[in-house]
């Protein structure tokens, strides 16, 4: 990841100003100069100046309830900016930073942000509520998307160095990670998405955290003993009510992971005043070493160097990346993402005939359109079966809706099964560890004297030069009936 600066504040999100207030910049700067040298660019803020009036009209639609309308302007808008935008870096003068400012208070109206009571100034208002004009307007849906604890989501996600670096590795390096979370994340839904919206948590926030954690494997384990969907600890999962349940570690249920992660996540909000970077810092390094770091400010910036520089490596690269997840997950379009369509019903089958979930992924295919198969969503719908361990027929097994049909078609009769079952059934010879090859038996290579001690025997003698026999040594030594005493000296060979 590039090294990126993160003095505080990088960025704190405005208030909407009446009259386009910081993005008028663009407008000024439009509006001076005429040289042909400054066309390029004038024309280009000149079309910045049209999308920031976009935003003040879309703004308008929403407070006076017409969403449809207000959404439409915003696409339009983030279109007319991306189209100028990408001509920036390629003209003389131009300042990429004024596109990405207008580009921010778009995707943040698009959130339902800055609908309420809007005065200039740093502080954000105090927490919203229906008929303040400020979740009234939003689509029930998108309330539970887009709110924290009253605020915002999008207004928690500064969009500052450390951010927009992980936008960067999840749009780059990490994007394939990026799309299997999303995938195994829409089957897993309908099990934990449930338990964040009784916790009132948005559901992009939920999103951010397995993708960093687990990529949506639920029965994923790290180095350091994590385990699940959400990576609880033993102990920290034990305090959520993550114990065991007839063997079954309950850390790796999507639906009890997802219920203790908001419980926790709501605990942690309470003690640092609902700053939930610091949340994060806290969920990833341990809450008690943020507490000692955080003291009693709740209300400072993750990024204080007081707090940030005493942090992690790895603590310091989480927190941004799960905000960078949670913003792409709202935000896929405006960002050249596309996330795939998935249909994550939720299903399941009573076996028609013994199988195991191996088994299963192999008569399914690529049912559905999944080219990469089925074997980890049903691992994941399916946490308490050992997924090569043959499930008798009868046994009710959880899958999405989507393959009800294909697993009656398929897995029930004809070659599918019986091919799964055989591959299932085979068993790899055992290797046998070949033989140590033999010793080549030491040779004498000449003599020499060896005084007798007390204790010594003949056969001892031996034993100790590995390379003579007592018939040897006692024909060297013109020894009768092998006797010897302390203080002989006898001649005994020298072995290589």
């Amino acid at each position: 990841m590039k090294s990126v600066s993160l003095s505080y504040p990088l960025f704190r999100p405005l208030r909407a100003a009446p009259l386009l207030f910081m993005l008028g910049l663009a407008a000024a700067c439009s509006s001076t100069g005429g040289s042909k040298s400054t066309a390029p660019v004038n024309a280009l803020y000149g079309q910045l100046d049209l999308a920031s009036k976009g935003y003040e009209t879309a703004l308008q639609q929403a407070r006076a309830g017409d969403d449809a309308a207000s959404q439409k302007t915003l696409t339009a808008a983030l279109d007319r900016l991306k189209e100028s935008a990408a001509h920036c870096g390629s003209t003389p003068g131009c300042d990429p930073q004024r596109f990405f400012s207008v580009f921010d208070r778009l995707l943040r109206l698009k959130d339902g942000s800055f609908l309420g009571d809007e005065t200039l100034g740093d502080e954000p208002s105090p927490t919203l509520a229906d008929g303040a004009g400020g979740v009234a307007g939003l689509p029930e849906a998108q309330r539970s998307v887009t709110l924290l604890r009253g605020q915002k989501l999008s207004e928690l996600i500064a969009m500052n160095g450390a951010v927009k670096a992980a936008l960067e590795m999840w749009l780059t390096q990490w994007r394939p990670n990026l799309i299997d979370a999303y995938v195994n994340y829409q089957y897993l839904r309908y099990q934990m998405w449930p338990q964040y919206e009784k916790a009132d948590l948005p559901e992009a926030l939920l999103f951010g955290i397995m993708a960093k954690e687990s990529g949506g494997k639920v029965n994923a384990v790290s180095r350091s003993g994590a385990a699940g969907p959400l990576q609880f600890m033993y102990a920290t999962g034990l305090r959520f009510g993550l114990g065991t349940e007839n063997g079954f570690d309950l850390r790796f249920d999507p639906a009890q992971s997802a219920r203790a992660n908001a419980a926790y996540i709501n605990e942690q909000l309470k003690i640092f005043n609902n700053n939930l970077e610091l949340v994060l810092g806290a969920y990833n390094g341990g809450e008690g070493r943020m507490r000692r770091l955080a003291g009693d400010r709740p209300d400072t910036s993750f990024y204080d160097p007081t707090i940030y520089n005493k942090l992690s490596r790895e603590t310091r690269e989480y927190v941004p990346s799960v905000l960078a997840a949670a913003w792409l997950f709202l935000h896929p379009d405006s960002y050249n993402l596309r996330f795939p369509k998935i249909d994550g019903a939720a299903g399941a089958v009573t076996l028609k005939r013994s199988a195991s979930l191996a088994e299963l992924s192999v008569c399914l295919g690529s049912a559905g359109g999944m080219e990469e198969g089925w074997f980890r969503t049903l691992r994941n719908l399916n946490p308490r079966l050992n997924p090569q361990e043959t499930q008798p027929a009868g046994a009710r097994v959880q899958l999405p809706r989507l393959l009800e049909e294909p697993y009656a078609s398929r897995c029930v009769e004809g070659p599918w099964p019986i091919l799964a079952a055989d591959l299932h059934q085979a068993v790899a010879p055992a290797v046998q560890a070949p033989p140590a090859p033999a010793r080549a038996p030491a040779r004498a290579t000449g003599t020499r004297n060896y005084k007798v001690r007390n204790g010594d025997t003949l056969i001892g003698i031996v034993h100790r030069l590995h390379c003579s026999s007592v018939r040897e040594l006692a024909e060297l030594n013109g020894l009768r009936h092998h006797r010897i005493r302390a203080g002989d000296v006898l001649k005994v060979p020298v072995c290589r």
